[in-house]
């Protein structure tokens, strides 16, 4: 029923989601003048398109219902066509109606968004975990399961940028995760709240001190992905990009080889704390 309702939005919302301006496939990011979410790179955020999807049509159907309406009301209890307007001061069946109607909309809510929340709550039967820790201002990954190292991530100043590297999201250590793989994903912070957020993965999850937060995924197709911290957690927030690149499950197996070794010799972080706040300026 949902992908019948996919088929359906663009039409009903007047033709906003087929724009040519919508999200490209390009990559996991943000295109200037989208207006659609971005595609879709796991099986949440496949299933949060498929929410949106309802979202919308009862949303639009809401909207045009009102405006119908409202039209009537203006044009069959004009002052020219009613000038003597009634006297009443209750309807019972009216009332019943606009109580239970909302009602019923927000069970027709209720229903697939619960069953969204759960779905991409905790991990079942997960094949590897990536442990992401937020500090004032960068990320910090660890790999429990490949040799339990881990690195900084801080990004690359703009006059370092390499053609093709977008502004304000390219960093110099990136995460890299293996494609049709369940990965559990342990998210904490060691001073404020944080919150990582990939749109393309349907991640978006809260840093918070004291606390580990989990979500999964599974990312379906290999390419570069990005992101930003999605709190605000002071002065340089805006500094906190995101960078997940997927590949296969062998050159995931290569990277980890290189990245235990490289990891290893500065013993397991790529810069201290004043270094990422100097580069984040």
């Amino acid at each position: 029923m949902l992908e019948k309702l996919k088929i359906l939005v663009p039409f009903i919302a007047l033709g906003v989601m087929a724009s040519p301006i919508a999200a490209s496939a390009e990559e996991g990011l943000a295109k200037p003048w989208q207006m659609n979410l971005q595609d879709a790179a796991s099986p949440v955020m496949d299933k949060i398109h498929d929410f949106h999807s309802l979202l919308m049509v009862v949303m639009v159907g809401i909207v045009l219902f009102v405006l119908a309406i409202l039209g009537y009301v203006c044009f069959r209890f004009s002052a020219k066509r009613n000038p003597v307007p009634s006297k009443t001061s209750h309807n019972t069946l009216l009332e019943v109606v606009w109580t239970a109607v909302p009602i019923v909309i927000l069970i027709i809510i209720a229903i697939p968004g619960m069953r969204l929340l759960y779905f991409h709550d905790r991990a079942q039967d997960y094949e590897m975990t990536l442990k992401v820790t937020g500090h004032q201002w960068y990320w910090t990954y660890n790999y429990p399961d490949q040799g339990d190292f881990e690195f900084d991530s801080i990004p690359v100043p703009e006059g370092d940028l390499e053609p093709g590297q977008p502004r304000l999201l390219t960093v110099d250590n990136r995460v890299v995760l293996p494609v049709d793989t369940n990965i559990q994903v342990l998210i904490t912070a060691d001073d404020v709240i944080h919150n990582w957020a990939v749109p393309a993965l349907g991640m978006k999850i809260d840093a918070t001190p004291g606390r580990i937060n989990e979500r999964w995924v599974r990312i379906d197709k290999e390419g570069m992905y990005y992101g930003m911290c999605s709190e605000l957690c002071g002065v340089y927030h805006s500094f906190m990009p995101i960078q997940v690149e997927a590949v296969s499950k062998e050159a995931f197996a290569k990277w980890v080889e290189q990245a235990q070794e490289e990891f290893a010799q500065n013993d397991g972080s790529s810069v201290n704390l004043v270094e990422a706040e100097q580069k984040s300026r």
